[in-house]
């Protein structure tokens, strides 16, 4: 009689645990890589950094041409909306586009030619309210004499003997009338500049991205150059849309509250407000000494003068710090140190304009390297 083998030993659940637990560390990591891959190669970043460094000085010298371009490329995405609004209601493209360049033309035209006579009377306030000025910083006087004291102590040790510190004089060819004409000329030429490619991107701006899906090769390329498309219209609108919005409501709600103070001319500083707000962070702060000295030139009580600035550094508390972030937060974050690094940046490279497109540049950047797989981990990094 054949004897039966008996069954094999059966396997205790926590052997079987510890056994399977590698394979599956192994497959999560190479997930994990096949997520967000880090090249390894060092040639890799040299390249990378060499090809950026040579991008970003070629925007430093190029900006009377490249600055004029990327502007008419945000402005694209804040008036497309406008555009296809006009399209469906059976105009013409060309006419749609046209109406929303002169259409906002007008308001900047309208805005400069309303300001100008309240700018112009503050300037000339300026130099008789600075008797009361010296009087609200009184109290600052023993800390200023201070510094300038240690500044003099600091400049009289880095003098070196035997030096001379005759200054030589250096005779421009240029007087004010010739730079004053040469910063007006450049600023037109901009402006013309901006405007020409506005219209045509408004016009046939989609023939780029047809042009660009017809030569890639695989048809996993032309999806995703279409999704990157799509995404970057879709969230850059919605983005300049929402600012746009909330920096009008944060500029009604400050020239209301101005008027109320009794501060006077709540046209100026609710543009003003509306303005600085497009510059995240440092518009804020410099809003807030702006209107810490129209508060100074227009009460003589040092509380009353505050009152203006603490006003308008609530309204953006509640809006920068509460409603804006709710409403953008399904789309994109931001690292918020990285938003600084980008403002501080872009000032340098392209002044104001540069400030004002820093954040848009910075959510285009994210968008891109989010959706092309070598550039997953650059948008990890990127993220708020």
């Amino acid at each position: 009689m054949s004897s039966v083998p008996a069954p094999p030993e059966p396997i205790p659940y926590r052997s079987f645990q510890r056994a399977s637990q590698p394979e599956e560390n192994t497959v999560a990591t190479e997930a994990d890589e096949a997520e967000m891959p880090l090249p390894s190669d060092p040639r890799t970043f040299f390249l990378g950094g060499i090809f950026a460094l040579g991008v970003f000085a070629a925007l430093y010298v190029a900006s009377a041409i490249v600055l004029p371009v990327v502007l008419a490329l945000v402005l694209n995405l804040l008036l497309q909306p406008a555009v296809h609004l006009l399209e469906r209601m059976h105009l013409p493209r060309t006419v749609g586009a046209l109406l929303a360049i002169i259409l906002m033309i007008g308001v900047l035209v309208g805005l400069v030619a309303a300001l100008s006579v309240p700018a112009t009377i503050w300037a000339n306030r300026l130099p008789e309210g600075i008797p009361r000025l010296e009087a609200h910083l009184v109290v600052l006087e023993g800390p200023i004499q201070a510094l300038q004291k240690v500044i003099q102590q600091a400049e009289h040790v880095a003098d070196v003997p035997g030096q001379s510190s005759s200054v030589i004089p250096v005779q421009r060819d240029l007087g004010i009338a010739g730079v004053l004409f040469a910063g007006t000329r450049a600023v037109i030429d901009g402006l013309f500049t901006t405007v020409l490619v506005l219209y045509f991107l408004l016009v046939s701006g989609g023939i780029f991205l047809r042009r660009m899906v017809e030569i890639l090769p695989t048809f996993s390329n032309k999806r995703q150059a279409v999704d990157i498309s799509q995404q970057i219209q879709g969230d850059i609108s919605a983005y300049l849309v929402t600012i746009t919005a909330m920096n009008a409501a944060v500029g009604v709600a400050t020239a209301v509250a101005m008027y109320l103070c009794g501060v006077g001319d709540p046209l100026l500083w609710g543009t003003t407000a509306f303005l600085l707000n497009f510059i995240p962070i440092l518009g804020p702060l410099f809003g807030t000494v702006i209107f810490v000295l129209a508060g100074m030139l227009s009460f003589d009580s040092l509380w009353w003068a505050l009152l203006p600035a603490a006003i308008y550094f609530g309204f953006h508390l509640v809006e920068g710090e509460t409603l804006t972030p709710m409403l953008l937060a399904r789309r994109f974050t931001l690292n918020p140190v990285l938003v600084i690094l980008s403002l501080v940046f872009w000032f340098w490279m392209w002044g104001v304009p540069g400030a004002i497109l820093a954040v848009p540049l910075l959510a285009i950047l994210k968008i891109v390297c989010d959706r092309l797989r070598p550039l997953k981990a650059l948008g990890h990094f990127l993220e708020g």
